[in-house]
């Protein structure tokens, strides 16, 4: 029988008018935290709610789910739910508008999201206190964003007066995006470069751009072909010396559920022993997570 009514006891639903405003999430199931909803996540991107379905669920108890939600939400227009356990994490519309393009706010930023069209919407919410970390620590720091996504890295590090900011990744469609946030937010592109690379066959590129003085590494676990984190991590790692200034700092991110915390220190103190862990940043608060297994984030600074 299903239980999806019962994570609303959980849900933090935001209460006032300047949380209502910002991109969320606002149930996590995946932490395994709660018994029998581990399949389920719930977003805010104002005003679409989205629920995520790792396992099917049934069609009516979903349309009982979304009734429930846009009760607590009067200011929601559009119920969305994405079946992530397809190939291709299909969104439809539960309930009113069927919105596709939205920008939505989060602390001082904006951001484009795309539902319907891709299996990721543009923006990964868990990142948020990253970005917040990366606009607090980059003034006056040439900034390398290996993975870099839509961006959001890079619009933090401008917003918080970095010097210049690399992005490198391997989607054009991505990058693109990453543009059109930097104009989003009245941002110059002048001091902002977009390179579609290999990241793992352009360390003497990033070398000849250096050095820099902040590298944000937050890259996708797994794709095929491509990356396999768990063996390609300490190829980046190693390779710091010949593009990071000496006095640099880091921020790493490890999203791969087998892989704990220990990974990165372990490769950090074999790989890069000239630096040292001086933080670790927590996901916001509705990420609880019972097994350890999600989002490490670690900043480390050179000795």
């Amino acid at each position: 029988m299903s239980r999806l009514s019962e994570l609303l006891k959980y849900l933090k639903i935001p209460d006032t008018e300047q949380d209502i405003l910002q991109a969320q999430r606002l149930f996590h199931g995946r932490g395994r935290a709660y018994e029998g909803l581990h399949h389920v996540t719930i977003d805010w991107l104002p005003p679409v709610l989205l629920i995520t379905l790792f396992v099917p669920e049934s069609i009516a108890e979903v349309e009982l789910l979304a009734n429930k939600l846009l009760f607590l939400l009067p200011c929601c227009k559009s119920v969305q739910l994405q079946h992530r356990y397809k190939l291709a994490g299909p969104i439809d519309t539960i309930k009113g508008e069927s919105i596709t393009r939205l920008i939505v706010n989060e602390a001082n930023l904006q951001f484009n999201i795309s539902l319907g069209e891709v299996r990721n919407t543009g923006l990964f919410l868990d990142m948020k206190n990253g970005r917040d970390w990366v606009q607090a620590h980059s003034r006056n720091k040439r900034v390398l964003n290996l993975f870099a996504y839509t961006c959001g890295f890079s619009v933090a590090a401008i917003a918080g007066g970095a010097k210049s900011v690399l992005n490198a990744d391997m989607s054009s469609p991505a990058l693109n995006v990453g543009r059109e946030n930097h104009r989003l937010n009245q941002q110059s592109c002048e001091k902002v470069a977009f390179e579609k690379i290999n990241i793992f066959k352009s360390f003497s590129r990033f070398k000849k751009r250096g050095p820099f003085d902040l590298l944000i590494c937050d890259p996708p676990t797994f794709q095929k072909g491509s990356v396999d984190i768990a063996r390609d991590y300490p190829k980046i790692l190693k390779r710091l010396e010949g593009f990071m200034a000496t006095k640099s700092t880091l921020l790493l991110c490890l999203n791969a559920p087998e892989l704990g915390r220990d990974f990165l220190i372990r490769h950090m103190q074999e790989l890069a022993p000239q630096y040292q862990l001086i933080e670790e940043l927590k996901p916001p608060e509705a990420y609880v997570e019972a097994e350890g297994k999600g989002l490490k984030t670690l900043c480390f600074k050179a000795r």
